[in-house]
């Protein structure tokens, strides 16, 4: 009776240190920084992101800001992202936004800055077009053209509630 109940403690313990390995590589805590997001997304506000995955219109993603391709971000333009298990040094890397087209679809009027608004056509393979929901204080696309899809980190599932003391 002693070993069977050892074998099962063994196991339950095992597949709990499984299962949090797991949810650890596959959701990630974010705080949210700035305005951008307003009023869906409160400064200090925090979010449960789940890494991967495919991004859909209408979706809110995390995404790192591109090495070199985006300037950094004028004080209160940007909201930025840091949690346990980005993988991130600074604030200013992630950004929190909402994806207003994917590769394929025509981007919406107004959503990107020249040379991409006149060219026309389609979201490019590999391309995402991300706009903050406060579209008066918030870096995005239609300053930024195109987002790589390789630099989401991934999609908010929700946000986390607040502690009893904010």
């Amino acid at each position: 009776m002693a070993l069977g109940l050892g074998v099962a403690l063994v196991t339950a313990l095992g597949t709990a240190l499984i299962t949090g390995t797991v949810l650890r590589r596959t959701l990630v805590v974010v705080t949210v920084r700035g305005g951008s997001m307003e009023p869906t997304y409160r400064d200090g506000e925090r979010v449960l992101v789940r890494r991967g995955g495919r991004c859909a219109v209408g979706q809110v993603v995390v995404v790192r800001q591109e090495d070199g391709g985006l300037p950094s971000p004028a004080p209160n333009r940007a909201v930025a992202a840091t949690g346990a298990g980005t993988g991130t040094g600074t604030a200013e890397e992630w950004m929190i936004k909402r994806v207003a087209a994917v590769a394929g679809d025509r981007p919406p009027p107004g959503a990107l800055p020249e040379p991409y608004a006149t060219a026309g056509g389609s979201v490019p393979p590999g391309a995402l077009v991300l706009l903050g929901d406060n579209t008066h204080n918030s870096y995005d696309s239609r300053e930024a053209g195109y987002f790589p899809t390789t630099h989401v980190l991934g999609t908010v599932l929700r946000p986390r509630p607040r502690p009893p003391y904010d």
